[in-house]
């Protein structure tokens, strides 16, 4: 039972600290249209992301079932934690609130830095890679769980869609959340690289031949669950 509620709490810590990333990119894409532009670009960035997030869910699922694939996400969620410590030290969350801010309230009203197409162009290749961090994260998390799974989805969307300056208000005022989320992001991360290791069925040790059956972990087993 503990270990379904912490399941849940690393999930909603880590959608919490994610979506911080896509309302940095879509506020500042958006933050240098004419104001009558902004809430269609902040509109289609976050449709788009809800769309990414269900698409690379799908996919994930099937994936990180395949040998070795385990390995490589944990690899790319260790790089989602260094590019998280980095924005973290130069406070980006700040940034994030103010861009955001800029962009839905219309406090930029010079002549437009960049077209809607620009933009949307932006905002659609920044929301590959940070839906992509988003469901990486929470299938690792929720490991074949689909009740876990679904449900930090539906988070992810239902923050970006309704609460993403709320996010970055209360990410910027309490750092220490984006702290939290780090070290729930790394040890996500340690644990995806262990079980890409060990695995029994996805692990790279039977791959290549160091590990023996009887030293490998049944899927499942591995980090708690």
């Amino acid at each position: 039972m503990w270990d379904t509620v912490a399941d849940f709490g690393k999930i909603i810590v880590a959608d919490l600290v994610l979506s911080g990333d896509n309302a940095l990119i879509i506020g500042m894409a958006a933050a240098g249209l004419a104001p009558e532009l902004r809430k269609k670009a902040i509109l289609y960035g976050m449709i788009v992301a809800a769309v990414l997030r269900i698409v690379f869910a799908i996919i994930a699922t099937k994936l990180l079932g395949i040998p070795g694939l385990l390995f490589v996400g944990g690899l790319l969620l260790l790089w989602v934690c260094y590019h998280l410590y980095k924005d973290i030290r130069a406070h980006t969350d700040e940034r994030a609130e103010e861009a955001l801010e800029e962009a839905e309230e219309g406090g930029y009203q010079g002549p437009p830095k960049r077209t809607l197409k620009q933009a949307l162009i932006a905002i659609t290749i920044a929301d590959v890679s940070m839906s992509l961090d988003n469901v990486l994260a929470v299938a690792a998390i929720a490991d074949g769980d689909t009740t876990k799974l679904v449900f930090g989805l539906g988070l992810a969307i239902v923050l970006m869609a309704f609460a993403a300056t709320l996010i970055m208000k209360l990410l910027a005022k309490y750092p220490l959340i984006s702290w939290l989320g780090l070290i729930v992001l790394l040890y996500v991360a340690v644990e995806m690289l262990y079980r890409g290791v060990t695995g029994c069925e996805t692990g790279i040790g039977m791959m290549f031949g160091f590990l023996s059956e009887t030293q490998c972990v049944p899927a499942g087993k591995g980090g708690g669950h």
